[in-house]
């Protein structure tokens, strides 16, 4: 084994990340790192606009800016990453464990995940299951039916398994909590900033393609994760592999699909279609084949194959940690 005790302690940070994350989730009224990464975000957004305005600055210095803001936000980010890990170290072996265990832990959101669809697809009113959808999606859900209420929990539960779970733990075996932490603040750059509106066009540029490239490899590990998943939950496993390899690459985002194809090959459902983003319309492709409506069930069958794959996920990326830091 290596003889850094921080590295040992960090193969058993991992189970009890993910064990904390299944057990508490992250409940609302408590502090969370993303928060802060997001106010760390606007701030430093407010703060390069108004240099952008006093400059005059076009899309060249926009898109400079949005570097800018991508080094500031990653650069802090791992700093205080790193502190933890580093903080954790100098208590010793427990110290180790417990720092670089809240890290693991305040990185994944499986539990989140699927309580919240669960909630949203399960309301007793519509308008109830409106707010509780708005909570986990950025479409518009203030005029969303019950169709597609369960529509798009289906949609995120499968989109997410990548973003809330698979990606950071493909980073944690790369590089390890920093490597987690800093995955965890592109993908929040890329929820805030990386949108193709005239606001973001040029200013979130370098967010969005730098979260292309962090999921390229995760995401396709979703795929063959909730194909495999399918199989434990006697679902679809042939038709997960087959629709998410067939229509994974149909979404404009490298990355965005593979997941959503998967699972509605699996649950034997079709996908995609219209969604309302700031009272804009934006036809997405349909993914998967016309199937069965999809109802409260489904979206806890999507729930359990995003439980199960995330498991596979956190099994393997232990056993690849292992590897590496052996």
């Amino acid at each position: 084994m290596n003889d850094t005790a921080g590295e040992d302690w960090s193969l058993w940070a991992l189970p009890l990340g993910a064990m904390l994350d299944a057990v508490l989730g992250d409940p609302r009224t408590w502090p969370h790192p993303v928060r802060a990464i997001g106010r760390l975000i606007a701030t430093t957004e407010r703060a390069l606009r108004r240099g952008l305005a006093r400059s005059r600055g076009g899309p060249r210095a926009e898109r400079i800016a949005g570097v800018v803001l991508v080094l500031v936000v990653l650069g802090l980010t791992g700093l205080a990453a790193w502190g933890v890990v580093t903080g954790g170290d100098r208590l010793g072996g427990l110290g180790s464990l417990l720092g670089r265990g809240l890290l693991v832990y305040w990185g994944l959101a499986a539990r989140s995940l699927g309580d919240e669809a669960l909630r949203a697809s399960e309301a007793a009113d519509l308008e109830t299951a409106r707010r509780e959808l708005s909570m986990i999606v950025g479409r518009d859900t203030a005029t969303l039916d019950r169709p597609a209420i369960y529509r798009a929990c289906v949609e995120t539960v499968a989109e997410n398994c990548n973003d809330a779970v698979v990606a950071p733990l493909f980073w944690f075996v790369v590089g390890g909590p920093v490597g987690l932490w800093a995955y965890k603040a592109v993908n929040t750059l890329d929820s805030m900033v990386g949108y193709r509106d005239e606001r973001y066009r040029h200013l979130g540029w370098a967010s969005a393609r730098l979260d292309d490239a962090a999921g390229l490899i995760p995401a396709r590990l979703t795929w063959l994760l909730i194909a495999l998943a399918a199989a434990f939950r006697n679902e679809h496993a042939a038709a997960a592999l087959r629709i998410g390899w067939r229509d994974g690459s149909k979404h404009p985002s490298p990355n965005a699909a593979w997941g959503e194809a998967a699972m509605a090959g699996a649950l034997q459902v079709e996908l995609g279609g219209p969604s309302t983003y700031g009272r804009l319309i934006r036809f997405k492709p349909t993914l998967g084949d016309p199937g069965e409506p999809i109802g409260p069930a489904i979206v806890r069958r999507a729930v359990g194959v995003m439980w199960v794959a995330s498991g596979l996920a956190a099994l393997l990326a232990w056993i690849a940690r292992a590897c590496i830091v052996a």
